[in-house]
């Protein structure tokens, strides 16, 4: 090999690593997330999603304010892009396999399909349930995906989206420190 064909692999190989080792990091050791949610243009809806890897799924814990009371459809978004004011550029489900929209419990759902959350009379919604279709790793990954709140209740089987009408409040679900 000639200087420059090992300066040329040296280098490569010296690129490659940081990368190798962000992968690993990301999808090796992910076993929580969260996802602090910001109100989209004209709301006021704000909080926190937490999600972390148990034995059955992806253990899903919300804490939302600044909500109508009611419920709100709540999704898991393919992107984490956040950038437009209606929250468009999340684009729609995180449906990596081709399923129909549904709710969180049924066997054939979006991967992003979270149900409703409910706000009381203070606008104030609390969600944990253990989600079996969620993953933390792997190609059908959530992290670096968007979560989005929407202003009316989702219907759980108007396709593809449930009838939620507009996007009130968008995160990135990012990782987390372990416990």
């Amino acid at each position: 090999m000639t200087a420059q064909g090992t300066t040329l692999a040296a280098l490569l190989v010296a690129l490659a690593l940081p990368c190798a080792a962000q992968e690993g990091h990301s999808m090796a050791g992910a076993a929580k997330a969260v996802a602090v949610i910001s109100p989209l243009k004209g709301s006021g809806v704000h909080g926190i999603v937490t999600f972390e890897a148990v034995e059955h799924g992806v253990r899903v814990v919300a804490d939302l304010s600044g909500l109508t009371p009611g419920k709100h459809g709540f999704h898991i978004h393919e992107f984490g892009d956040i950038s437009s004011e209606d929250g468009s550029s999340a684009g729609g489900h995180f449906n990596p396999m081709g399923m129909p929209h549904s709710m969180p419990s049924a066997d054939k759902r979006h991967a992003g399909d979270m149900g409703n959350v409910e706000a009381n009379s203070d606008g104030k919604a609390h969600l944990d349930y253990v989600d079996p279709v969620m993953s933390l790793t792997g190609e059908h990954s959530i992290i670096g995906r968007g979560v989005i709140v929407h202003e009316k209740e989702d219907d759980l089987k108007t396709q593809p989206t449930g009838n939620a009408g507009a996007r009130v409040a968008c995160g990135v679900i990012g990782l987390a420190r372990g416990k």
